[in-house]
């Protein structure tokens, strides 16, 4: 259910924007976004921060939304959390301390040292995803339509990023194949 949270939140913008002007529009999306805060603090026992910083996102741009009575604000949220999340993974390289590394070894994982580089890329690739999809979702926001804002943030972006990461598991198999048969032509000299 979490997982569809976002995606209600756009719809219950765009049909009411639709029906009721920007005003009701940002409203209906504040208060999803506060019901994704209290779901997640009852069912999971905490919210995470990703879902403090995109709401408190929502509630400052609907807020300006409401303010100047037109929903563009509401509608570059999403943008500029992609923004924000790509700066963030470009950042974690920059300070050496890459996020997907970061996550793997905090649920866990051992990652060899000859694995460690191709994340690096990983993180550094993912950034430049959602530095070309944030992009993508301020011209959305600008130009088209509420309706097709609305189907590039509702089931758009998790497409578009379902088959980069689809590739990048290719892309990364076929490295760790050929670094495979490197070592294992080395043991053979």
């Amino acid at each position: 259910f979490p997982i569809l949270w976002r995606p209600l939140t756009i719809i219950a913008f765009t049909l009411i924007e639709d029906r009721y002007g920007p005003l009701w529009g940002t409203v209906a999306g504040m208060i999803f976004g506060g019901g994704e805060i209290i779901y997640e603090k009852v069912k999971l026992k905490a919210v995470s921060s990703m879902t403090w910083v995109g709401n408190l996102m929502i509630l400052v741009l609907g807020g300006l939304s409401i303010v100047s009575q037109d929903g563009i604000w509401f509608k570059l949220q999403p943008a500029l959390f992609e923004a924000f999340f790509a700066l963030f993974l470009w950042g974690s390289l920059v300070i050496r301390k890459p996020f997907l590394l970061m996550m793997a070894e905090k649920q866990g994982h051992s990652i060899p040292d000859t694995i460690k580089p191709f994340l690096n890329g990983v993180t550094f690739r993912t950034g430049c995803f959602f530095a070309l999809h944030t992009t993508l979702a301020i011209w959305a926001a600008l130009k088209w339509t509420t309706g097709a804002w609305a189907l590039l943030k509702g089931v758009g972006v998790t497409i578009s990023f379902l088959a980069y990461l689809a590739l990048e598991i290719l892309w990364l198999r076929g490295k760790l194949m050929l670094l495979r048969e490197k070592t294992k032509n080395k043991g053979e000299d």
